[in-house]
Parts: C-alpha cells; structure tokens; sequence
C-alpha cells in the first residue's frame, strides 16, 4: 500500500504545484519543459528501459510522435484547467479519461460493451456534467466574491470557455491512455516507450519555447526540476504498486482513482478554499461511482 499511496500523492502534488504556479504567474511551459529531462533521466534509472531495443519500435513510432506532442500539450492544458475550473474538478476529470479507451475498445477494437460497463459509462459523461457545471451568477473559483465586477455582456461568453479545459484535461489524458496501450500491443516495452516519448517531448517543447523567443524565467526553470520528479514518481509507484499487488489489481485501479479524487478533493476545498456548489459535489460522487462500476465490469 505504500506504493499506492505515493502514487496518489506525487499524482495530487503535481497539481497543487501546477495551481501555486499559475497563482504566482510563472510560465508553466518552461516548468514542464524543465521536468522532462529530470522524467527522462529517472526513467532510465529506475524503470531501465533496453535502449538498445529502439530500433525495434518500428511502426510504433508514429505513435510515440502524437505522445511527444500530446504529453507536454496536455500539461499546459490541465494547468490551464486548474487556474480556471479548479484542481478538484480538474483530477477528478483526468481520473474519468478512462472512459475513452472502454469507448475505443468497444468502436475500435471490437471489444464487447456489457450492460454494467454502459451504466458506467452513463455514470461518467453524468460526472463530467456536473463537474463543470458552473450557474450563470457565479464566478470563477479562482477569484473571491470581493472582486466580482458587475455582470457584462461577456461573462456568458467567458463561462461557456471555462469547460472546455476540463474536456481537454479528460480527453487529452484518455487519447494518452489508448496510445500507450497501442505501443504495448506492438511489443514495445512501456519503459521504453516512456523514455523515448519524455525525451521527445522536452525536445519539442523546448524547440516550440526557442522559437517564440519566451523570456526564460530561473523559478519556472527550477519549479520544472520538482515537477519531473512528482511526475516520475507516480509513475514509477504506480507501476511498483502493480508489481507488489499482482494479485489484487482492483485494490491498485480503484485505490488510485478513487485516492486521488478524494485527496485533491480535500486539498482543493480545504487548502485552497475551491468553491463547488451541489452539483459538483454530486459530480464526484459520481466520478467516485463511475471507476468503481467500470472496474466492476
């Protein structure tokens, strides 16, 4: 269970992070940039990927592309999301993206969609629902009631923006997902995998920054050296907390989904005083609801 915990804390953490830094107006794209060579390093450390089988990913290597480019985008996206829905909707919505590999399997693959995995289905897109779900005469729970303006003509618009970081967030995470599973079936080690799309990524990403002649900025740089670790480190005990619990895989998949929404959930209102109204409390019931069914199935 140590293992578990972890993973669910380093996952929570890289979260708080994210929010502390957009708080303190610092450049999340060179944070993340700055994390991937510390991910890329602990990758061969600790997980010792065979580099010497990469000549062997073959056609996987489109693939690996698309997460290059998705790993670093999707980054910038949840801190986006954070700043303007919050780090509780915002996980708990990372936490449902495992939705779309079930769709996938069903519509792509062939796979067989049972009455219980539909119910959790309909469990999820209800959970997405209501977490974004923000009523017109409310505010950003990024700001306190004492610095409402009077209502424009634009607040609707600005609102109607607000969910489509948390889509982003859930879509962008499950996409991820169905691409990781693709290089597995190919025969691709997962370290492997892992190491060469951490190591593209920040090249990428770093490429991207040269070319828009970004203002580099020393705490961003450095907050990236933390960020890499928290991020390597949930994964990494994660996937030590398959290992150790091969023979309880559920306690592993519900204990993580479930730990982190309850844990960012905690932090999120209490820590950082995140407002949900009912029915975004209703709507982490129902995330909650939703991994446990569709693990059930």
């Amino acid at each position: 269970m140590l293992y578990l915990t972890i993973a669910v804390l380093c996952s929570v953490a890289v979260s708080v992070l994210l929010k502390v830094l957009r708080h303190k107006g610092i450049d999340i794209r060179q944070t993340i940039v700055a994390g991937y060579p510390v991910a890329f390093l602990l990758t061969l450390v600790l997980l010792k990927p065979d580099v010497s089988a990469i000549s062997t990913l073959g056609g996987a290597w489109g693939i690996i592309i698309a997460l290059g480019i998705l790993l670093p985008l999707v980054f910038i996206i949840l801190g986006r999301a954070i700043a303007t829905v919050g780090m509780v909707a915002t996980d708990a919505a990372q936490r449902l993206s495992l939705i779309i590999p079930i769709i996938a399997a069903f519509l792509l693959f062939g796979e067989v969609l049972t009455g219980t995995r539909i119910f959790g289905l309909a469990l999820g897109f209800l959970a997405l629902g209501a977490l974004v779900y923000r009523p017109q005469t409310s505010i950003d729970n990024t700001h306190s009631t004492a610095t409402v303006a009077p209502r424009t003509n634009s607040s609707p618009n600005a609102f109607s923006k607000t969910p489509l970081w948390l889509f982003g967030v859930w879509a962008g995470y499950g996409v991820i997902d169905i691409l990781f599973k693709q290089v597995a079936k190919q025969g691709a080690a997962f370290a492997l995998t892992l190491f060469v799309s951490f190591g593209l990524a920040g090249l990428l990403l770093f490429i991207y920054l040269l070319i828009t002649r970004v203002r580099w900025q020393g705490k961003a740089l450095a907050a990236g050296l933390l960020l890499g670790a928290l991020n390597m480190g949930n994964i990494y005990a994660y996937v030590r907390a398959h290992q150790v619990l091969s023979e309880s895989p559920s306690i592993v998949f519900t204990g993580m989904n479930v730990g982190v929404i309850t844990v960012a959930t905690f932090i999120g209102v209490g820590v950082f005083k995140e407002h949900l109204n009912r029915i975004n409390m209703l709507g982490i019931v129902l995330a909650i609801s939703c991994v446990t069914v569709l693990f059930l199935a």
